[in-house]
């Protein structure tokens, strides 16, 4: 084991947009686990869009960060010391850690991995707390019945792109947007989806969607907001279902913008809007998780996770996120 431990802090707030200045890079002591802790040398770090808001000096559903804070994020490593029982050295493990080589766990709050069922920065994505997001918001939020037309924003990213396979295997026609061909094409190519439209490749979305889904969108699972939900909200079905995921096109926005007043949209189709937080299915995240290791194994739930090599280039990763770098699941490969 190394002698030295390197970490990320969080040493500035940003206005709009996040740039490296926000970020620190620092050597210090390899930790040592307290009693029921783990030690664990991180292998992969997951970085996510919900930790723009970590990031405000407000509170939000995510606890924000101190300036001078630790980053912390999902992690995946091999378990080096171990002061609990339930896991012994060698041990790979998931949960949530700090941007660093290594990073101490509560082992009551880590879930062990399995290599033989998906690679290991599978289970910061589809196996992890995107795949769970996707799984508990499309179900139970967005309730697809059979031949329902399910729209899907950010559809490329890590929890958009599990969120139209489960809707094709319960049934529904699927329509995805992301931000370039190759997404457009890994969608309807690999995935599944029966449609996908190239964001950046047209104004009008309004029109793209009447030939993706022309008989009008009974679920909209919501990653992203802006322009492509406005255009979405006109063409609800009687009792369409709306899970409000995330807001990626506003995170950055120091004013809320107001935009076109779409509520009017809701009243003659009836249709429900509702914001999901994964949080609130805890106690389910057994039973999220047991199906869609079942999926992946059988190859009916295909994953892709884009790979940031090094450590050092953490935040290049995360800022990636707000340019659409990534397909799939965005992990930084801390060690080999």
């Amino acid at each position: 084991m190394e002698d030295a431990n390197r970490s990320w802090y969080f040493v500035e707030r940003p206005t709009g947009e996040p740039d490296l200045d926000c970020f620190d890079l620092r050597d210090e002591p390899v930790p040592e686990p307290s009693e029921g802790e783990l030690l664990v040398r991180v292998e992969y770090l997951s970085v996510d869009p919900y930790m723009r808001g970590r990031m405000r000096d407000r509170e939000s559903y995510a606890e924000p960060w101190d300036v001078g804070d630790v980053l912390k994020g999902g992690v995946v490593g091999e378990v080096v010391e171990s002061n609990s029982e339930q896991y012994n050295t060698g041990d790979l493990v998931t949960g949530e850690g700090t941007w660093a080589d290594y990073s101490v766990l509560d082992a009551d709050d880590v879930a062990p991995v399995d290599p033989e069922i998906a690679d290991l920065p599978a289970y910061l994505g589809v196996l992890g707390m995107p795949g769970r997001t996707a799984y508990f918001g499309l179900l139970e939020v967005g309730e697809p019945k059979p031949g329902d037309t399910v729209v899907v924003s950010g559809a490329a990213g890590a929890v958009g792109s599990v969120v139209g396979q489960i809707a094709k295997l319960n049934g529904c026609r699927v329509v995805g947007f992301a931000g370039s061909d190759e997404k457009t094409r890994w969608l309807t190519d690999d995935l599944g989806f029966d449609a996908a439209i190239n964001y950046k490749e047209t104004d009008d979305y309004g029109t793209a969607l009447d030939e993706a889904a022309p008989e009008g969108v009974d679920v909209y699972y919501d990653n992203v907001g802006g322009p492509i939900t406005d255009a979405v909200f006109t063409k609800l079905n009687l009792d369409a279902r709306v899970a409000v995921c995330g807001q990626i096109a506003h995170y950055n926005d120091e004013d809320v913008p107001t935009g076109p007043r779409k509520l009017p949209q809701l009243i003659a189709p009836r249709a429900k809007v509702q914001g999901l937080l994964v949080a609130d299915y805890a106690t389910r995240f057994g039973e999220a998780s047991e199906q869609l290791a079942t999926w992946v194994a059988s190859g009916q739930l295909q994953h892709r996770e884009s790979v940031v090599e090094g450590l050092e280039n953490a935040p290049d990763a995360f800022l990636g996120l707000f340019s659409g770098d990534n397909i799939g699941k965005q992990v930084v490969r801390v060690a080999e």
